[in-house]
């Protein structure tokens, strides 16, 4: 009897260490691919940094991209009184900076920044909330403004009166 008792003892202990073993091995792989899926792999000391000395700015590219002119050419709304600028959307900064996205002569629109040239004699001189100021040079008069159309009122979601 004292034989039986003390082979189930270390049967028992066995089992349990193996348990242990098998989770604790398991635990790791889990956490290994967790870790590669994020991205991470050795200490962080060895990870590279970046050092940017000014703010980036966005490309023409990137600003076009962002007001949606990649998909596809926008219909005309506003226009000059001679029809050839459109002006379909404007990224504004408080200080008159940004980018806005003017059409040329019915062409699709392109992003323009402030002080780029967007025709003969023409510059994007200044933007506004929802307008953009074209000029012959920066420090100059405007010549001429183009505006966005007025926004639609917000639907309210009741039903008209009888």
């Amino acid at each position: 009897m004292l034989r039986t008792l003390s082979s189930t003892l270390t049967t028992r202990w066995l089992a349990g260490f193996s348990t242990l073993v098998v989770w604790a091995a398991a635990a790791a792989v889990v956490a290994y691919w967790a870790l590669q899926f994020a991205g991470v792999s050795g200490p962080a000391s060895q990870a590279p940094t970046v050092a940017r000395s000014s703010a980036a700015e966005p490309t023409v590219a990137d600003v076009q991209k962002a007001l949606g002119a990649a998909s596809a050419p926008t219909a005309v709304t506003t226009a000059d009184s001679s029809g050839r600028f459109v002006l379909s959307g404007v990224v504004a900064l408080n200080s008159g900076q940004g980018a806005a996205l003017i059409a040329v002569d019915g062409l699709a629109p392109k992003a323009y920044k402030v002080g780029q040239a967007v025709a003969d004699g023409l510059l994007l001189q200044s933007l506004g909330p929802r307008q953009a100021r074209l000029a012959a040079s920066v420090d100059g008069p405007a010549l001429m403004t183009l505006d966005m159309p007025a926004l639609a009122a917000p639907a309210t979601g009741a039903s008209p009166k009888p």
